[in-house]
């Protein structure tokens, strides 16, 4: 009996050699475990059966990506590290890219109570992307849900409308609102954002103690070059 062959399935260990075959220069300590553990989520989103790609969660990657990796150094290595995460995962960087921008430009234009509507009832849907790419979400058979669609998710919230973002109670029923109509677990929804939230601070508070200690490096230097000039005249 003849059997069809089946594709081998990658694995995160394929995914990783790709990306540091795509990059190859030494990325900077603090960042590596960020980098890494997106991939490693990417991956696994990548080999799962019921997940699709789609904006939001594009824009939930780009976000993410953005935000963790403000502040590396040297910055001209960024757009290669982010276009080697997703190609190694069989993934569009420019694809990646381009539908972010365009949440983005769509949620600075929308009205979120507007978005409900029209999500409750898609004959009124606006036509554009992010209400398509929903709508699509609510019909499809199977939705993967993942962190990374959350993070793109809120970040469309932040840029339609950041007073829910800055309110815990209006924040959290607008996403409630949004995890009955996508069908999703409200208490897997919110405990997601509250982690990357709290992660942001980190990175944050990180970022400002390296950059305190390199000022305080800088000072020293300076210190030690004005006495050497003092001590030679």
């Amino acid at each position: 009996m003849k059997f069809g062959s089946v594709d081998k399935i990658r694995t995160v260990s394929d995914s990783k050699r790709d990306f540091y075959t795509r990059h190859t220069r030494p990325i900077n300590s603090v960042y590596r475990r960020v980098v890494e553990e997106l991939l490693v989520e990417m991956h696994l989103l990548s080999v799962n059966v019921d997940f699709h790609y789609d904006p939001i969660y594009a824009l939930g990657v780009v976000t993410s990506f953005e935000k963790f990796m403000e502040g590396y150094r040297p910055g001209e290595d960024k757009p290669n590290i982010f276009n080697a995460l997703c190609q190694a995962v069989n993934g569009n960087p420019e694809v990646y890219r381009r539908d972010a921008e365009n949440m983005i430009a769509i949620a600075k234009e929308t009205n979120i109570d507007s978005l409900l509507s029209q999500l409750q009832n898609p004959a009124l849907g606006a036509n554009n992307q992010l209400s398509d790419s929903l709508v699509s979400l609510i019909n499809a058979p199977k939705f993967k849900y993942s962190r990374l669609f959350a993070i793109g998710l809120y970040t469309i919230l932040a840029e339609a409308q950041p007073d829910i973002i800055k309110e815990k109670e209006k924040r959290e029923q607008i996403l409630q609102k949004f995890s009955e109509i996508l069908r999703l677990s409200s208490e897997k929804l919110q405990k997601d954002l509250d982690v990357y939230r709290g992660n942001l601070d980190k990175m944050d508070q990180l970022l400002k103690v390296i950059e305190d200690a390199l000022e305080a490096e800088k000072k020293k230097r300076q210190q030690k070059e004005q006495e050497k000039q003092t001590t030679l005249q």
